[in-house]
């Protein structure tokens, strides 16, 4: 039943089978975005000046191939970036053409993405079909290959939206990878649980650059997981990477400071906590949208480690029938209270605030046992020893188990029970694969971490 459950639940266009890899443009430039700058970012998308493994490696060549514009494109007037007709009208200042911008994309053999129902001109009465139809008329124009929905406007009909798409698909005009950026509000949940005419979908309000952000982000996409929500062609999605973010951003969202009255809190992510932040997508099988300005060179050396680890990315791509949630968590707790007073009543500001100090993450990585990725994450505010015994990850049989340490690149050994990671910083998260140590043997381990690169590589 949870095979043929999976196989109704998503779009059939051979989309999203993984999880999607890419950028997108807010948290970098906020609404001082331009053509110029979005050139710019792709052309450093397919830099190949850093390396992994000895080998030249841009973000294209990791995974990171499409290339997100965000809000502000438009021309805003009367609270309306639409004509009469419902066709958007671009800002020719800022982005004199939208066209020759995805053509940009494409001769670098990137996808490239849009932004509608937009918050900066946020509409309330655009729910006309024109207005649909308009949107989809300009998507296919222009070219663009991807599409974030956001939920400020009238525009909230992700089924009219799907079906325009489809209808206006053809031998020039393919299928188009569509986020649902509407804040836990419409959810596989709705109407039926065979229901998902998008490819991945925001469980959350915005991640902010702050560690108690991305722990109240990342516990929304637990519930899809458990209910077998969230897989190939329909991923929960808590939100971008606010990897990249090593200091306070000093953007925020202007309609949360119109109806707020005052900034956002974004007090920064550590090494340590970024590395966290992205262990913790990956293992949920989040799409990975890096959000940070990767032309600036230094900001990029900074988290290469983190963001072009390919064994930590196979993670986030593998799929073995689970997208991965926490199998234990501590009574102890953190507080990661966050105001939203514009937003209550969206499901991404429900739930409880308070956050387990210590929590153990699974996903299995091959079927029947064979590689299961863990996360040891330590939440709390002191150093601690964390013991992993072999029984309780689910899925997992053997007794005496082979231990990765993928974050690392090092194998720890073989351990009989149980593991212990000691000393585990604040804020930090082991991340290892757990494998049985009779299917281990050296010559059999790096020709499957070889296989794993020259996927990830493909």
């Amino acid at each position: 039943m949870l095979g043929l459950l999976t196989a109704s639940l998503a779009k059939e266009d051979g989309l999203a089978k993984t999880p999607p890899l890419g950028w997108r443009s807010w948290n970098a430039f906020g609404p001082n975005v331009n053509q110029e700058m979005m050139e710019l970012v792709m052309d450093a998308m397919v830099n190949r000046d850093r390396e992994v493994d000895g080998v030249p490696t841009s973000l294209c060549d990791l995974g990171y191939c499409d290339v997100g514009l965000d809000d502000n494109w438009q021309t805003c007037a009367n609270q309306s970036y639409h004509d009469a007709e419902g066709n958007p009208i671009v800002n020719a200042e800022l982005f004199p053409s939208l066209e020759s911008m995805v053509q940009h994309a494409h001769a670098l053999n990137l996808t490239a993405g849009w932004y509608g129902n937009n918050c900066i001109c946020e509409e309330d009465y655009t729910n006309e079909q024109k207005f649909y139809e308009g949107d989809v008329k300009a998507l296919r124009q222009y070219g663009f290959d991807s599409w974030k929905i956001d939920g400020c406007g009238a525009q909230l009909d992700m089924q009219r939206y799907s079906d325009l798409i489809d209808a206006t698909s053809d031998d020039s005009h393919g299928a188009v990878l569509v986020e649902n950026c509407h804040w836990g509000s419409v959810e596989p949940f709705t109407p039926n649980a065979t229901w998902c005419p998008w490819h991945f979908y925001r469980t959350s309000m915005d991640v902010f650059a702050s560690y108690e952000s991305v722990l109240r982000n990342l516990q929304t996409v637990v519930p899809y997981a458990t209910a077998g929500l969230s897989h190939p062609g329909c991923w929960a999605y808590p939100d971008m990477l606010e990897v990249g973010s090593m200091q306070a951003s000093k953007l925020y969202h202007t309609r949360l400071a119109r109806t707020v009255g005052s900034r956002r809190s974004d007090p920064g992510l550590s090494l340590v906590e970024q590395q966290t932040h992205f262990s913790a997508w990956a293992i949920a099988s989040s799409p990975l949208v890096l959000s940070f300005d990767v032309t600036d060179s230094s900001a990029v050396d900074a988290v290469w480690h983190i963001i072009a680890n390919r064994e930590v990315l196979e993670v986030n791509q593998a799929w073995a029938g689970h997208s991965g949630s926490p199998f234990w968590s501590s009574n102890r707790t953190v507080d990661t209270s966050l105001t939203w007073n514009c937003c209550e009543g969206y499901a991404g500001t429900k739930g409880d605030t308070q956050i387990s100090s210590f929590q153990y993450w699974y996903k299995p990585v091959e079927e029947d046992g064979a590689r299961t990725a863990v996360l040891l994450m330590n939440n709390g505010d002191a150093e601690v020893d964390f013991t992993l015994t072999f029984a309780d990850i689910p899925g997992v049989t053997c007794t005496s188990c082979h231990v990765r340490d993928i974050l690392l690149g090092t194998d720890l050994g073989v351990f009989d029970g149980a593991f212990v990671a000691e000393a585990v910083a604040s804020h930090a998260a082991p991340f290892l694969v757990i494998t049985p140590a009779e299917a281990q043997d050296v010559g059999g381990v790096a020709q499957r971490r070889n296989h794993a690169r020259a996927l990830s590589a493909a």
